[in-house]
């Protein structure tokens, strides 16, 4: 690498990193309740899928911290390009997790877990809670078999805030994260189709290494990148 090269790389990775840092501070403004230290892990894990090719045009980010209490809103929704909140959310977790705050998550077939990373979202469907939407881990360690184990995202009658004031916690999913029904089709429209989510919880480390043995690469993106132009 020259010299000119090196000094050219250095300045790009300088002004990417005071951006995130602009763009933490600005979300973390409309999010008090997210920890920022959540929101630069979000957006470091959006930047390294886009190194490889991955959600280049996706303009929504969602937030989700497994860390909080089921009874609390716990999942956001951010416009990346005009940096406003869109939504302030309650999101279930799976029956395998946990009680009110999860504390196991497994990409396991059959573990009715949640898992945690980074997800790339799909086309959606009508399915057995409506209309639903297909997502694509993108971390290995993590969350790669969520395509496969049909984890979307999808509303659910059981996703009552109300309710879960009685019961001491939210009804909870198989593994999918599941919102309240009155905003699950606005919600999924917006994500739907190459945007983003992030689902922060323990063990979320394994993720922060952005290398590409780490990268779990969507079966359609891998496709074209093979396809001769």
């Amino acid at each position: 690498m020259t010299g000119m090269l090196r000094i050219a790389l250095f300045v790009l990775l300088t002004l990417s990193g005071a951006a995130m840092a602009t763009d933490v501070k600005t979300l973390a403004s409309l999010a008090p309740q997210l920890k920022p230290a959540i929101i630069n892990e979000a957006l470091g894990a959006v930047e390294c899928a886009r190194q490889f090719g991955i959600g280049n045009s996706a303009r929504y980010l969602s937030v989700i911290d497994y860390t909080r209490s089921s009874q609390l809103p716990r999942l956001w929704v951010f416009d990346m390009k005009k940096q406003t909140l869109k939504y302030e959310e309650y999101v279930a977790h799976g029956k395998g997790s946990g009680e009110d705050v999860p504390t196991q998550f497994s990409d396991r077939e059959g573990s009715h877990q949640t898992s945690l990373g980074l997800f790339l979202t799909d086309t959606t469907y009508e399915g057995g809670h409506g209309l639903s939407l297909r997502l694509h881990g993108l971390n290995r360690d993590l969350n790669q078999n969520a395509f496969d184990r049909l984890i979307v995202m999808h509303g659910a009658p059981y996703v009552n805030p109300k309710l879960a004031a009685s019961l001491g916690r939210l009804g909870r999913s198989w593994g999918c994260p599941a919102v309240r029904t009155e905003v699950a089709q606005p919600m999924i429209d917006l994500l739907k189709e190459g945007q983003f989510i992030y689902a922060y919880g323990p063990g979320i480390e394994q993720s922060t290494d952005c290398q590409y043995e780490k990268i779990a690469i969507p079966p359609t993106l891998l496709t074209a990148q093979r396809t001769p132009s």
